[in-house]
């Protein structure tokens, strides 16, 4: 066993001891603490008790194999970063090792050179990771805007264009997906306002039975229907002189509408069976996924009210469509659920960050928070691992694939497979076609071919071009 001053540790279990004794060779100058053991079951508890950041395995051993010892190394640690070595080589056992997760598969007798590149270039990755990680984290606090993550283009803008309307807006309306964060920008808006100090009311309007709407948006006076036995003060009374948040505006009833267009343009409101107007001072926000324009063009939606709420509109995009901002909310979530529920929760596995950047994110911001908050509370170790998400992330890409393949031809099997073989290998094309024995040449080729059908996975949208 060779040990460094240095963080870094490799561990290296084999059953043959000319071939530790070639690897403590080959990477004595490489900066790691090198251990090593003949035995895998006591080589297993030398990876507990140390936690390596690299381990070289090799794929056949007695009493334990190297396949079911990656099994619980990656089990115990999704983090860590293991390399099959094997004399038996093999395209199945190749792709099962990286399905299971390995980074990486090399054939007996070694290169020493391919080793030491190898090494070298998973210590460089572990080296930016930890540096990116660090990034990540100052980037969060740097691109928070009011409680908003974003760096794109599209989030700045709108962030610019609250900074612009907060000071002076009396209706605005926000609209965009479910999910995208529509009541964050309300409460931006309120915070940056001269009504920053007073009430901010939310209600949203399709949660709220019809019946029920106008006396809890409008109050009313006793007497007005059975069971009003008392005044009741009406959400934007309330909220005098402060802010009045309606969510999904698009769901208010037609009979609802004409009251708040005349708040909005006199400032008054009227209780449920009271003849008398009241004044009122308050900022109005509206949001909603429908599509105002439609509604009213359908006739469920007043025109004159759209256009009044409609003065100034901030649009939110969808998830998808600021792809960029993904590592950033993926950092604040992570450190906003460890907090929260007291584990050390501090990063993901390449192969779980893969699978996020490669999901559609239909729900948009709210579901990756729920996504990251429940892998928070399912993970049992420090790096969340693709095993932690919930079942639709952990399928992945699979389950369409699964579904339909008895199907598909052979040849789009085919493709589906190396689908697979380039998440696992983090879209490095190279290494992809050193698993399957093809060439780089076919695999671009399959790949043209999958991105001419309409209903294929667009996992590859983002994979390196390596």
């Amino acid at each position: 066993m060779t040990t460094t001053s240095h963080s870094q540790r490799l561990l290296a279990i084999d059953d043959e001891p000319d071939n530790l004794k070639l690897i403590e060779s080959a990477l004595a100058r490489e900066g790691v603490e090198i251990l090593t053991s003949s035995d895998p079951r006591a080589g297993l508890e030398l990876f507990r008790s140390v936690r390596p950041q690299i381990v070289l395995l090799d794929l056949v051993m007695p009493v334990v194999n190297g396949m079911e010892l990656l099994v619980r190394m990656l089990a115990e640690d999704p983090g860590v970063d293991v390399i099959i070595m094997t004399a038996h080589y093999s395209t199945q056992s190749a792709v099962e090792a990286i399905q299971n997760g390995a980074c990486d598969y090399l054939n007996k007798p070694l290169n020493i050179q391919e080793l030491r590149d190898r090494i070298s270039g998973l210590l460089a990755q572990a080296d930016e990771r930890r540096k990116t990680h660090q990034l990540d984290q100052e980037l969060v606090g740097a691109y928070q805007f009011e409680g908003i993550v974003g760096r794109s283009p599209l989030m700045l803008e709108v962030f610019a264009k609250i900074r612009r309307v907060a000071p002076h807006f009396r209706t605005v309306l926000v609209t965009g997906a479910t999910g995208t964060g529509k009541e964050l920008v309300a409460r931006a808006l309120h915070r940056l306002s001269p009504a920053a100090s007073a009430p901010f009311t939310v209600r949203n309007c399709s949660a709220i039975v019809e019946t029920l709407l106008e006396s809890e948006l409008f109050g009313y006076v006793r007497g007005a229907f059975t069971g009003a036995t008392h005044d009741k003060v009406g959400v934007f009374e309330y909220a005098n002189g402060g802010t009045v948040f309606l969510d999904e505006i698009g769901d208010l009833p037609f009979s609802a509408q004409a009251k708040l267009l005349r708040i909005l343009q006199n400032g008054e409101v009227q209780r449920v069976g009271s003849p008398n107007p009241r004044t009122v001072d308050v900022r109005v926000i509206a949001a909603t996924h429908h599509n105002l324009r439609d509604l009213v063009k359908e006739g469920k939606f007043r025109e004159d009210l759209f256009y009044r709420l409609s003065m100034v509109e901030v649009e939110l995009p969808k998830l998808m469509d600021r792809r960029e901002d993904l590592p950033l909310l993926q950092r604040h979530f992570l450190e906003k659920f460890a907090a929260q529920y007291s584990k050390p929760v501090s990063g993901m596995t390449r192969r779980a960050q893969a699978r996020l950047a490669s999901y559609t994110w239909p729900g948009n911001v709210r579901e990756l928070e729920n996504v990251i908050g429940s892998a928070a509370i399912m993970v049992e170790g420090p790096v969340i691992d693709i095993r932690d998400f919930p079942e639709p992330l952990r399928s992945g890409v699979r389950r369409e694939a699964e579904s339909d393949g008895i199907l598909m031809s052979f040849e789009e099997v085919q493709r589906r497979h190396l689908l697979r073989v380039l998440e696992y290998v983090g879209g490095n094309k190279t290494r992809a076609a050193e698993i399957l024995g093809i060439s780089r040449a076919t695999i671009y080729e399959m790949l043209a071919t999958l991105k001419q059908n309409t209903k294929a996975p667009k996992i590859l949208a983002t994979s390196s071009s390596a």
